[in-house]
C-alpha cells in the first residue's frame, strides 16, 4: 500500500521551523540587547599602533551595524572626484558618518573595516585619512586589501565597515 504525500517535504518543514525560530529572535522584546550599555576593549597590536588600527575590538553590548561597502565618484555637492584618492577617502567617510548618524551611531562607533584600494602606494595616504577620523586609543581593526579594479571608472577604494552603536557603559 502506498502512503500519500502531504506536499510539505522536510526540507520546506525544517526552513519553516528555522524562520519561526528566527523571527521569534528578532520579535521578542528586550532579547536583541539594544538596551545593554556597551563595553569595547581596544586591543593593539605592533604594527596596528604603527598604521593606525586595532588588532583586535571586544564589544560586549549594543546592536551591531553591518554597513555596506561604499565607493563614490562624485562628491557631496555632485562634483566629480573620479581619480582623486584624497577626495574619494574623504567623502568616503563623510557618508559612513552620515549612515551610522541615521541609526544614533557615529564613525567612533565603527569596530571593525575592510578597504579595498587599487593601487598599494595609497596606502599611506589612507593610513593619514583615516587616523583624522578615529581617536589614536579607540582605532578599528582593519584590513587594507589591493584589488584590481572596481565596476564604475575612476574609483579608486572602497571601505566597508561594522559598527557596534548603543550608549557606552
Amino acid at each position: 500500500m502506498r502512503e500519500q504525500q502531504s506536499g510539505v517535504g522536510p526540507h520546506v518543514f525544517s526552513f519553516l521551523l528555522v524562520l519561526s525560530a528566527a523571527a521569534f529572535v528578532v520579535l521578542a522584546p528586550g532579547l536583541s540587547g539594544a538596551a545593554d550599555p556597551i563595553i569595547r576593549q581596544y586591543i593593539p597590536a605592533e604594527r596596528g599602533v604603527q598604521r593606525g588600527y586595532s588588532g583586535a575590538v571586544l564589544t560586549e553590548g549594543g546592536t551591531v551595524a553591518w554597513l555596506a561597502g561604499q565607493t563614490v565618484a562624485e562628491d557631496a555637492d555632485g562634483n566629480s572626484i573620479r581619480g582623486n584618492f584624497g577626495a574619494q577617502a574623504h567623502e568616503i567617510f563623510r557618508r559612513l558618518g552620515e549612515r551610522l548618524e541615521g541609526v544614533d551611531g557615529s564613525l567612533a562607533d565603527i569596530v571593525t573595516m575592510t578597504v579595498y584600494i587599487t593601487d598599494p602606494r595609497h596606502a599611506d595616504q589612507f593610513v593619514n585619512i583615516r587616523g583624522q577620523y578615529f581617536d589614536p586609543e579607540r582605532v578599528p581593526s582593519s584590513a587594507l586589501i589591493t584589488v584590481v579594479g572596481f565596476s564604475r571608472p575612476g574609483v579608486l577604494l572602497e571601505v566597508k565597515a561594522t559598527a557596534v552603536v548603543g550608549d557606552e557603559a
